[in-house]
């Protein structure tokens, strides 16, 4: 059976946004066009690592001779997103693999989210060589300009920032009420 597609080529907008409070936040990739939303989850690390994933490639991309599209080193002004996630937010999966390329025909990046899939997830003294990961039954798959997508990373940046402060000390996350920093012998440190 052919996957279902969730196609935005490209969107009218792609987005990191969290719903909740610092510390019991949760992720989403969101893409629209028109009325149609598509809301994917993931974790914090997963939007992390793709937003520094699409930075890095964005950088290559600037720097190789045979680039010819118009790659900004900065995110435009003018696609500054600051909005919230668009309402209401219907989870269609969880992420769970993502891939990113450059399509150098139409000068795009391509950003394939498939869905976490638990059968995938097997410990490493119970691999079976004859296993086959069964193929998504669902896809979200972006189209985005490269000035589209360092205003993706820098709003990304925004989210990730925005959540509890770090502990100066040892880095941890600080809670409301604090939290053990075992660089101070455990005691409780606030946020400063």
């Amino acid at each position: 059976m052919e996957p279902l597609v969730h196609d935005f080529d490209p969107p009218e907008r792609f987005v990191a946004g969290t719903v909740g409070e610092p510390g019991q936040r949760t992720f989403f990739l969101q893409a629209r066009a028109g009325t149609r939303v598509v809301s994917v989850a993931l974790e914090k690390q997963q939007v992390a690592v793709l937003a520094e994933r699409l930075d890095d490639l964005l950088d290559e991309l600037m720097k190789a001779e045979e680039t010819t599209a118009v790659v900004p080193a900065v995110a435009p002004l003018d696609l500054e997103d600051t909005d919230p996630l668009e309402q209401p937010i219907e989870e269609e999966f969880r992420a769970g693999t993502m891939t990113l390329s450059w399509d150098a025909t139409d000068e795009r990046v391509v950003i394939e989210v498939f869905p976490f899939n638990e059968a995938a997830v097997v410990a490493p003294d119970q691999v079976d060589e004859d296993f086959t990961e069964p193929e998504p039954e669902e896809v979200l798959l972006v189209r985005l300009t490269a000035a589209a997508a360092r205003a993706f990373v820098k709003r990304t940046s925004s989210v990730l920032e925005a959540g509890r402060p770090t502990c100066p000390f040892c880095g941890s996350p600080i809670d409301a009420d604090g939290h053990l920093c075992v660089r101070a012998n455990g005691f409780r440190r606030r946020d400063p």
